[in-house]
């Protein structure tokens, strides 16, 4: 009989938990068969078998949580020719040629991304045409302006039409019906956190015992902006800005040591919002890529994260972060830093405020930005020039 205990699956993490047994007690099996589906911090890996043989026992359920380097599996030898009829079938299932070892199955099947940050669709409506009182008149006497005919100039919606539809509509109160209740939540039962959730736990408790974080905010004006400007990669343009004015920031910091090492490559982790918590891989060498190549990347890496198949090694070792909660909702934040990373980046939504230029006022689309860096290895002026190289970036038209 022999074992075979958790192998470190390349994060360098404590544990896993069990989501899935390919394999059951008493079965025949052969190497690089799959074994057992497990998830680390934040990736669902699939294990293969490491010897061909019999399962005599399964060291955990389901659901469990196994450390690293403790027994999963007891193997004995099995029969020989059930062994070379279980390879044929599996080798013929997966489409393996039997000239690779360890081949497994693949597809060629595309992936599209369906999921949206936040997990709603909203529906697609036309522009509505209207000015901000009367925008504020609806609001007020819960008016869908979208449900209204314009009698205004060029379709526009007047405050007339306003009162007319509310007069009109037999609805009282709110135009739209309120969002139905969460059924996907057990309310009142205590919930042991996993996967994501349980890494998250994890890293913000490192967070707050080893750094001494402190924020920086300010706006990017980008009322320059030629037309068709990818807000993602200009961000990720900008942070590679003040990366090179201030390589500090793209550092790690060892706490126990007292030292700093400062990184030439950008490896950026983004943060990612799934149904299962905060996911971040990490796009590497942004700062050797140009747009297009961004973007490709920034894709690919948002569909392998919300369909879980993206791999312990592209979260590894990142350099700094950003964090595009904007998306969602929020103008500031203070995003917080996970060791050995000494800054984050964070994003808000993008605003139309009202400005002073030579004079006068004007009305201008800007960026809230929240730089968190660690004050035990930077200091106020290298996040301050650093942030500053940021926003004159965001600043230029192209």
């Amino acid at each position: 009989m022999s074992t075979f205990n958790l192998p470190d699956l390349g994060e360098g993490l404590p544990e896993a938990e069990i989501v899935t047994w390919h394999v059951k007690e008493g079965q025949n099996i052969v190497v690089d068969q799959p074994l057992v589906s497990v998830e680390t911090a934040k990736a669902v890996v699939e294990v293969p078998a490491p010897q061909s043989g019999v399962v005599s026992r399964l060291h955990a359920g389901e659901g469990d949580i196994v450390q690293t380097g403790h027994p999963l599996v007891d193997f004995t030898d099995g029969d020989v020719a059930e062994q070379t009829a279980v390879a044929a079938h599996v080798a013929e299932e997966s489409g393996d040629s039997g000239t690779v070892v360890g081949n497994m199955p693949t597809s060629n099947e595309m992936l599209v991304e369906k999921a949206i940050v936040g997990g709603r669709r909203r529906r697609k409506r036309s522009r509505v045409k209207a000015a901000p009182a009367v925008r504020a008149l609806a609001k007020k006497m819960h008016v869908d302006l979208t449900e209204i005919t314009a009698s205004g100039k060029n379709g526009q919606i007047t405050a007339a039409d306003v009162r007319a539809y509310a007069q009109s509509s037999t609805v009282i109160g709110p135009a739209m019906p309120p969002p139905a209740p969460r059924t996907d939540i057990e309310f009142g039962q205590a919930e042991r956190l996993r996967g994501p959730r349980r890494a998250m736990s994890q890293s913000m408790s490192s967070s707050r015992d080893q750094v001494a974080a402190c924020t920086l905010f300010d706006d990017a004006d980008i009322h320059d902006w030629a037309s068709g400007q990818d807000i993602t990669i200009r961000v990720l343009r900008g942070v590679v800005a003040g990366c090179h004015a201030e390589p500090g920031l793209n550092a790690w910091y060892d706490d126990a040591a007292g030292s700093r090492t400062l990184h030439e490559q950008i490896d950026l982790a983004m943060a990612v919002d799934t149904p299962d918590g905060l996911i971040v891989p990490v796009l590497r060498d942004i700062g050797r890529q140009d747009n297009r190549q961004l973007r490709a990347a920034v894709d690919l890496i948002k569909v392998a994260t919300r369909n879980r198949t993206v791999s312990p090694a592209d979260m590894k070792n990142p350099t700094i972060t950003l964090s595009n909660f904007g998306m969602m909702a929020g103008r500031y934040a203070t995003p917080v830093i996970v060791p050995p990373m000494v800054a984050i980046m964070g994003t808000g939504g993008i605003r139309h405020d009202v400005v002073a230029v030579m004079g006068g006022i004007e009305v201008h689309r800007r960026i809230p930005l929240s730089l968190t860096f660690d004050h035990r290895c930077i200091t106020g002026g290298e996040a301050c020039r650093f942030l500053a190289a940021m926003i004159d970036d965001l600043a230029k038209p192209n």
